[in-house]
C-alpha cells in the first residue's frame, strides 16, 4: 500500500463484434495527473487475429517470487473468451509500449485439454499460469483449469485431475495456507455466450455452485450450492494470507456472499448483502435485479467494492467484521434506471427517485459500471462497463455502437464514502478504429487484484 502511485494502466479494449472486422487490443493509458498525456491512450498494441474477445489477463510472477532476483514482472497474459487463443505480451522492454512475445493457438489448448472459452488467468507458484474455463470445445460447460508454464509459454495440460471438472467454470481464487481453491459458475458456453434468454432459467444453464479445490492433490472436495440459477461469478479472498474469509457475488441473484472456515476445518457460506430487486416497465422482464458484475478489496482488507451492472451504481462496504459488512459509500455511474432510460421504476426498495443520467465532462455514459481495479493506496477506485460482446449488445446497445469510458472514483479511506472524479475520463469512443469497449485494467508491477499472497 506504500509503492509507487500507478502512473500507466494497460487496459484490454473490446471491437469483438462491432462490425469493424478489426482485432481487439491493449491500451496504455497515461493516468498520471502531471503527465501532459493525462487521462490518454498513448499506445495500442492490436492482437493479430479478430473476434478474440480479451478477459481476464494475469502476470508472469507474482508476490510469492518477492525477493528473487530472477523473477521479473514483465508478461502480461491475454486470454481470450470467445477464440480460446492466448496472447502473452512483453510489457518489460518498453512499459509504454508493450509488444506482442508469444500466441498460443487455441488449437493446442484444445488438443491437450479439451477446454475452451477461457476466463480468469493467475499467476500459480512456484512457476505455472493457471486460466480458468468454462466449458468444452463444444460449448458444454466444463469446469477446468489450463496450465501454462511461464518459462516455455507451452501448455502443460489442466490443474485439475483428468475427468475430475465441477459442471461449470468462471472465476477462482486460492488459499494455499488453508490448502483451497475455489472455483465459481456462470454457465454453459453455449448458452452464457448468446446473451441473457429468460428461457434459460430453471433448466441448469446457468451456475448455482461454490466449488472447492484440494490445493494439495487438486481434486474437487466440495461444493456449496448458491440457489438456482444464482450465477455465482467473482470470488475474492481476503489479502492476508492466513485470514480464512472470502466473498462471492450472485450476478443473477443480486447476492453478496461470504465465505469462510468453520473451526471444524470444513467450508461454508452465509448470504451477507441482498440487494433489491426493482419492479420496473419498459426493460426486458417486469423485475430488474442488480447483476453484481465485479468485487475488488482494498489491500488492507477493510473495504470491499462491488459494481452494479444493471442498476448502476458502485459500492463500497466495510468489511472489518465479515459476516456483517456495512454500506459505507455509493456513487451512480450509468445503469438502465437513470431517468429518460425508457425504464420507469414502479417498486423501489432503496431508492425515493430513479438516479439522472450520468454525465461527465459533457458526455453522457451509457452502460454499467462492470470492472473495477484499485490503487494500492486505495483511494482511487478505476471502473470500466464492458462485460462481454452479446451481454453488452443486448442490454446496452448504445454503449456498443458509441464506446464505453474508463472513470476514476475517489475513494474515503477513513469514513467511508465515494466521489466521481470530475476532471478523469478516458473516452473509448473515439478511438482510430472506431468506438471500443474498455475491459480489464493493470498497473505495470501488480495491483489490488493481480496478486494473491501466499
Amino acid at each position: 500500500m506504500r509503492g509507487p502511485r500507478e502512473r500507466l494502466i494497460y487496459v484490454t479494449c473490446i471491437l469483438t463484434g462491432t462490425g469493424t472486422q478489426m482485432p481487439d487490443y491493449l491500451a496504455t493509458v497515461d493516468v498520471d495527473p502531471e503527465s501532459p498525456t493525462f487521462c490518454q491512450v498513448i499506445h495500442r498494441l492490436q492482437m493479430p487475429c479478430i473476434n478474440d474477445e480479451l478477459h481476464c489477463t494475469s502476470w508472469n510472477t507474482g508476490s510469492s517470487c518477492f525477493g528473487d532476483p530472477t523473477k521479473k514482472r514483465n508478461r502480461l497474459v491475454l486470454p481470450s473468451f470467445q477464440s480460446s487463443r492466448v496472447y502473452i505480451v512483453d510489457t518489460g522492454t518498453d512499459p509504454q509500449a508493450p509488444c506482442m512475445f508469444k500466441v498460443i493457438d487455441p488449437k493446442e489448448i484444445f488438443c491437450k485439454t479439451n477446454m475452451a472459452t477461457l476466463r480468469t488467468a493467475h499467476f500459480v507458484p512456484p512457476g505455472d499460469v493457471v486460466i480458468a474455463c468454462l466449458g468444452d470445445l463444444y460449448g458444454n460447460g466444463k469446469g477446468g483449469f489450463v496450465v501454462v508454464d511461464v518459462e516455455s509459454w507451452e501448455v502443460k495440460g489442466t490443474w485439475n485431475p483428468p475427468g475430475d471438472a465441477a459442471p461449470f467454470g468462471f472465476d477462482f481464487a486460492f488459499k494455499p495456507r488453508h490448502n483451497i481453491l475455489v472455483s465459481t459458475e456462470a454457465g454453459a458456453p453455449k448458452f452464457f455466450l448468446n446473451g441473457f434468454n429468460p428461457e434459460d432459467l430453471k433448466k441448469g444453464r446457468y451456475g448455482r455452485r461454490l466449488n472447492l479445490w484440494d490445493w494439495t492433490t487438486h481434486c474437487l472436495v466440495q461444493s456449496i450450492d448458491l440457489g438456482e440459477d444464482s450465477a455465482p461469478l467473482n470470488v475474492r479472498f481476503l489479502h492476508n494470507p492466513d485470514a480464512p474469509h472470502g466473498f462471492v457475488g450472485c450476478a443473477l441473484d443480486g447476492a453478496l456472499h461470504h465465505i469462510f472456515r468453520k473451526e471444524d476445518g470444513s467450508w461454508d457460506t452465509e448470504k451477507v448483502v441482498q440487494i433489491p430487486k426493482k419492479l420496473v416497465t419498459g426493460w426486458f422482464q417486469p423485475e430488474m435485479t442488480s447483476f453484481l458484475a465485479d468485487i475488488v478489496i482494498s489491500l488492507d482488507d477493510r473495504f470491499l467494492y462491488l459494481s452494479n451492472w444493471f442498476h448502476g451504481d458502485v459500492r463500497q462496504y466495510d468489511i472489518t467484521d465479515p459476516h456483517c459488512p456495512r454500506l459505507t459509500g455509493q456513487v451512480f455511474v450509468g445503469g438502465s434506471i437513470s431517468q429518460g432510460s425508457g425504464v420507469t421504476v414502479v417498486k423501489d426498495e432503496e431508492l425515493d427517485c430513479q438516479p439522472d443520467p450520468f454525465m461527465l465532462q459533457g458526455r453522457r455514459v451509457y452502460g454499467g459500471p462492470q470492472r473495477l481495479q484499485l490503487s494500492l493506496d486505495g483511494k482511487r477506485l478505476y471502473v470500466t462497463n464492458c462485460l462481454c460482446t452479446p451481454w453488452d449488445k443486448q442490454y446496452y446497445p448504445q454503449m456498443v455502437r458509441e464506446g464505453s469510458v474508463m472513470l476514476q472514483i475517489n475513494v474515503d479511506t477513513e469514513n467511508g464514502g465515494l466521489c466521481v472524479n470530475p476532471d478523469f475520463l478516458v473516452d473509448f469512443g473515439k478511438e482510430p478504429c472506431g468506438p471500443s469497449r474498455a475491459y480489464e485494467m493493470r498497473y505495470p508491477g501488480g495491483d489490488s487484484t493481480s496478486d494473491i499472497w501466499v
